[in-house]
């Protein structure tokens, strides 16, 4: 059954061969099959042939249905046994009438790859075995054989001895090594599915077009296409690429072997681009290892590898690079479940051997790093992670990519996103683009963050905010917070160290992250606001990859770093249960040791903080419920803004009495006003003390509890 579907699945016919142009080398073929390997045996039947057609081809014709005789199996044999004499005395040239593509390509191939006389022989037997129906139906006939049984069989009818044979197909041989031809040593069948090439349209090609090699590759290996950035797209990784780029020039330039790279980071960051660049840089070609065939179908990871050392070899003499994106289907294939393991791990040795000695300076790109043997990773030349680029990147990216589909604030709210590749930006934008003139500029710009927000949204992100939600209200004033520390005199002097560690503490609502907004804006710096949902993942490990994605990318945009809910990751390691609860503190300490910039941590909860922790703080600031002065004030600039009248003095006194006020209270009490307006000062008062009661009652159940 497998074999009959990999036949229907050939992309076009075979040549039909008669027996004016059969080449002398498949008719001598066949004969071998058919008499000294016993293929016969099939073929002659008691009242005819197994194959009409393969009778006509090699001169039985005459006893296929005779009309004054009935069949004779013993006079047919007969006659079989000298055909097959005479194709042994009249045969000399072993190229004899063969394809003249496939002469002059193998021929290439030789010495481009060094293939001996032998290999050669294999390959062309190999590619008729698999164009030619005749000849494969014919080898079937010998049944399902193992792999000793194929070096047997093809030193009959190559006429060189089995150890030769078996030497030629070993995993050393030059055949091997370089993908044309191999042996599957996993289970007994058929000449032909013991026998594979390096692709399911290889036979074709060779024998239908006499072209470079790349042209043999396809399907397997193809020039990768244009790139579409520039160097000055990868800014956020300058630093690697000050590294890299000079090496890479320097190891074409001496044929350096074993340089391989391995790049890696979220889907869209641009790592195929990033080697398409660079191959631009260092005026190279470079080609790509196919993860589909031409069909659209999946290439396993099996194939894939015979694919890359085909490309070694073919492209050892050019100045070319080879990119192998989705390395996961070769590193990372297996089933730890089922103890079934990755392609590479089965292929350990030869995958080591092949990142110390391959000659042809490789890309290895992958999602993620997680899952690859250390092995294999420590021998990469250089490991580059290519991140999601920061803000200030990000921002740059989308006004090249969407011009004309938005404007700056558009922009701005797009680059708000953290997790946002720049794939899904330029994806959106052609989209747009197609349809721009029945959309209208309006409806552009709407579309452009439709797409990116629903694609967000598919891959688990949160989608693009209709507003900025860290934007500060226009009556945003410090001094209408309650501090232990002068904030706008902290925020001159942090302006001029441009460093500095920051603990703000007290209850929910009283303004800590308002004021680390608003000090951004003082240091005319971004700000990466970061939740503790956003940095805590259920993978082990993951958590403290996230807060060192989220240090180095601020470093990286020279932002403030305002971490909401610290407490999450600086609890008393004293209290606690999991190893994995102090390893997101130490983490966290370590990186707070090494940030260069201003950072700092908001907490509800400071009794609860590690104790070292506490001590890396340059800082603590104390954030308290609004003083009296304060909330007066306050009330009387809310109630200006909303147009009502000015609050009288009886309202100062019912004021004085909300302890736990905060601005947050004010933000939410005008927030009601857009859909509860509120007729008089007094409404406005007693909105407050509604807030200030909950507050009350919660804690009251909290304590019952």
């Amino acid at each position: 059954m497998i074999k009959e579907t990999r036949k229907l699945l050939r992309r076009r016919p075979r040549p039909t061969l008669t027996p004016e142009n059969v080449p002398a080398a498949v008719r001598l073929w066949l004969m071998r099959l058919l008499v000294p390997l016993g293929a016969h045996r099939e073929f002659i039947q008691r009242t005819g042939f197994g194959n009409d057609s393969l009778a006509h081809l090699i001169g039985l014709g005459e006893y296929v249905d005779p009309e004054d005789s009935e069949f004779d199996p013993h006079l047919v044999r007969s006659r079989l046994r000298k055909l097959h004499q005479d194709a042994e005395s009249a045969y000399q040239d072993a190229d004899g009438n063969m394809p003249v593509f496939l002469v002059s390509n193998i021929a290439r191939l030789a010495g481009l790859v060094g293939l001996s006389e032998l290999d050669c022989s294999i390959l062309a037997f190999v590619v008729m075995l698999k164009n030619e129906r005749l000849l494969d139906d014919t080898a079937d006939w010998l049944g399902s054989l193992s792999a000793a049984k194929v070096f047997q069989v093809l030193s009959l009818l190559l006429d060189y001895s089995e150890a030769e044979v078996r030497d030629a197909l070993s995993t050393h041989g030059v055949l091997a090594q370089s993908g044309l031809v191999s042996v599957d040593r996993s289970c007994r069948t058929s000449l032909s599915g013991k026998l594979d090439l390096l692709s399911d349209t290889f036979a074709d090609h060779i024998v239908s077009s006499d072209a470079d090699p790349v042209c043999l590759l396809r399907d397997t290996v193809a020039p990768a296409g244009p790139a579409h950035l520039g160097l000055d797209d990868y800014r956020h990784v300058e630093a690697s690429l000050q590294v890299l780029q000079p090496y890479l020039r320097r190891a074409m330039t001496e044929g350096r072997k074993g340089v391989n790279v391995f790049i890696y980071g979220p889907p869209g960051t641009g790592k195929s681009q990033l080697a398409k660049v660079l191959a631009r840089e260092l005026g190279s070609e470079i080609f790509e290892v196919a993860s589909e065939s031409g069909d659209g179908d999946p290439i396993n990871g099996e194939r894939r590898l015979r694919a890359f050392r085909a490309a070694q070899s073919f492209f050892s003499q050019r100045r070319a690079l080879i990119l192998f994106d989705e390395v996961e289907d070769v590193f990372n294939d297996g089933d730890g479940l089922f103890g079934r393991k990755s392609t590479a791990q089965t292929r350990k040795a030869w995958i080591n051997r092949t990142l110390e000695a391959n000659p042809v300076p490789t890309f290895w790109l992958s999602n993620s790093a997680r899952g690859l043997d250390g092995a294999f990773l420590r021998r990469f030349d250089m490991i580059l992670e290519l991140p999601v680029p920061p803000r200030k990147q990000r921002a740059r990216i989308i006004e090249s990519a969407c011009a004309g589909l938005l404007d700056v604030r558009g922009v701005h709210r797009v680059a708000e996103s953290e997790v946002l590749a720049p794939a899904i930006v330029t994806r959106a934008a052609s989209v747009v683009r197609a349809i721009q003139q029945e959309l209208g500029p309006e409806g552009a710009a709407t579309a452009m963050e439709l797409l990116i927000g629903n694609t967000l949204e598919a891959q688990g992100h949160k989608p693009i905010a209709k507003s900025d939600p860290g934007r500060l209200p226009e009556t945003y004033d410090p001094a209408f917070v309650h501090a232990d520390a002068d904030l706008t005199v902290l925020a001159a002097g942090l302006a001029r160290t441009r460093a500095g560690r920051l603990c703000l503490y007290g209850p929910p609502g009283t303004g800590k992250t308002a004021y680390g907004r608003w000090l951004a804006e003082q240091l005319e710096a971004p700000l990466h606001e970061v939740r503790a949902s956003d940095l805590i993942s259920k993978w082990v490990g993951e958590s403290e990859q996230n807060i060192a994605r989220a240090f180095r990318q601020a470093a990286q945009d020279g932002a403030v770093l305002l971490i909401d809910e610290v407490d999450s990751f600086l609890q008393d390691r004293r209290s606690a249960q999991r190893s994995w609860e102090v390893s997101l503190v130490n983490e966290m300490l370590t990186q707070l040791e090494s940030f260069p910039g201003v950072f700092l941590a908001s907490t509800n909860l400071m009794d609860d903080l590690d104790q070292a922790a506490l001590r890396r703080f340059d800082l603590k600031v104390k954030f308290h419920y609004l003083s009296p002065i304060q909330a007066w004030e306050l009330l009387g600039r809310q109630c200006e803004l909303l147009r009502l009248p000015a609050p009288t003095a009886d309202l100062q006194a019912r004021l004085g009495r909300l302890e736990v006020l905060t601005p947050g209270d004010f933000a939410a009490v005008m927030r009601q006003h857009g859909f509860r307006p509120f007729m008089s000062s007094s409404d406005f008062v007693a909105a407050l003390e509604a807030e200030c009661a909950i507050k009350g009652e919660i804690k009251s159940v909290i304590g019952f509890l």
